[in-house]
């Protein structure tokens, strides 16, 4: 999958470009985000997207040396379930 990357948000797109899917995080600060909507259009549902949206953002994150604050119930869930090995960019 090809995701656009921007600086508060990771996006799939169609060939069309229609928003298939996507994960923002807009800052808090200069070193902390809230990852706080995660979207997956219908078509594409589960297949995983979603959860591959969430570690994109977390290594976007770890990349950049910020920390993450999680409003949004599908990153609280993806989070616990990995823990430990991306314990390090939470807030």
């Amino acid at each position: 999958m090809d995701f656009t990357y921007n600086s508060n948000s990771i996006a799939l797109f169609d060939e069309e470009n229609n928003l298939l899917a996507q994960v923002t995080f807009p800052a808090i600060d200069e070193n902390t985000v809230n990852i706080d909507h995660t979207f997956v259009d219908d078509s594409l549902r589960g297949q995983g997207v979603a959860g591959k949206l969430v570690e994109a953002a977390a290594k976007q994150l770890r990349s950049q040396g910020k920390k993450a604050v999680l409003t949004c119930p599908y990153a609280m869930k993806w989070f616990e379930k990995h823990r430990e090995e991306y314990k390090d960019i939470l807030k």
